[in-house]
């Protein structure tokens, strides 16, 4: 029996009969053809073209996308893209749907059916249904006196000159095309309806934008008894075990009703000790350093990360609208959250 290990390296070793140069120029070729078909794309866009975001922006239920093929894996990334900007969109793959998937869709609904010929036996079959249903239908395809154009209430066209395969079969500019029409779709649906980058990072909590754009800093200070604090007429003893109980590198030095007045780090102590200074009976308020960098627990985490960058420094004093001192952030709790 012959090895599948060596099987599988003939397998994918190139043929001695490979021109690598002919492959360059089918390369350079099929992204020709392509940007002339979204060239073309561009000027075929019309009065449809403002129907259907006209359409999809008053609907009261879901965009639901279908497409089979090809078409179909492109219509996944439309209704993820759709979904992601404020469109609420899902997919149904067509031939689901005339075995029970159609139950998906309810009046208000706005079908977009993708297919380049529009003749496609598995979106022809259920769109008497998707009429009966009182659903909005619109349709990306290449031909406009197709099928499915001519069951529709809107026509986007895809159409294109040739394909970028050499045989002119596989789908390649014509997906490209739909692909590009989709996002036109996406955009425009988003511009109309305002929306803005917290819109977009609340539908991408996991991202990095969803932790810049909705991170607090009272999401992620220290507060209550993790926050090191002294009255300024405590000794430097005092200070010192406070600092270093907390282990922030810095005491933060309040009045009676916990306003910050100044701050003490362990630079602090370190310039202390060089230039030779008695240390004994030093209270907080002579050795701190007043005017302290803050923020407002309510401010986005990314703005205390560049209170944080702008004044060089690892660490602020978060306060409440009154001013007084609730919490305490550093660089560490940061990148922790991974906002910087």
């Amino acid at each position: 029996m012959p090895d599948p290990k060596c099987t599988f390296r003939a397998r994918v070793t190139p043929s001695p009969d490979f021109d690598a140069e002919r492959a360059l120029r089918l390369a350079e070729r099929t992204i020709a053809i392509e940007i002339q078909a979204l060239q073309g794309l561009a000027a075929r866009q019309g009065a449809g073209f403002a129907q259907a975001v006209r359409a999809m922006l008053e609907c009261r239920g879901r965009v639901v996308v279908m497409g089979m093929g090809k078409s179909g894996h492109v219509g996944r990334k439309i209704a993820a893209t759709l979904a992601s900007t404020g469109t609420p969109a899902f997919f149904v793959h067509p031939a689901e749907a005339s075995h029970g998937d159609l139950g998906m869709l309810a009046a208000g609904d706005v079908v977009l059916a993708i297919s380049n010929s529009g003749e496609s036996d598995e979106l022809a079959a259920i769109l008497p249904a998707i009429r009966r249903l009182g659903v909005t239908l619109v349709a990306m395809t290449g031909r406009a006196d197709s099928t499915l154009a001519r069951h529709a209430h809107s026509v986007l066209s895809s159409a294109v000159d040739q394909e970028a395969c050499p045989l002119n079969l596989a789908p390649t500019a014509s997906t490209t095309a739909q692909m590009a029409l989709g996002d036109a779709l996406a955009v425009a649906l988003l511009d109309a309806r305002g929306f803005r980058e917290e819109d977009f990072a609340r539908s991408h909590p996991g991202g990095s934008l969803g932790r810049r754009l909705l991170m607090h800093v009272r999401d992620l200070m220290r507060s209550g008894d993790a926050v090191p604090r002294v009255a300024p007429d405590a000794s430097l003893d005092a200070l010192l075990r406070e600092m270093t109980g907390k282990g922030l590198g810095f005491t933060a030095v309040v009045d009676g009703e916990q306003r910050p007045l100044g701050i003490f780090t362990d630079g602090d102590l370190r310039r202390l000790i060089e230039t030779g200074t008695e240390l004994r009976g030093l209270t907080a308020a002579a050795v701190m350093h007043r005017g302290p960098k803050t923020v407002r627990e309510g401010e986005l985490a990314v703005d205390a990360a560049g209170v944080m960058e702008q004044h060089r420094v690892t660490s602020v004093l978060v306060l409440d609208d009154a001013g007084r001192l609730v919490g305490a952030l550093n660089s560490n709790d940061l990148m922790r959250a991974k906002v910087i």
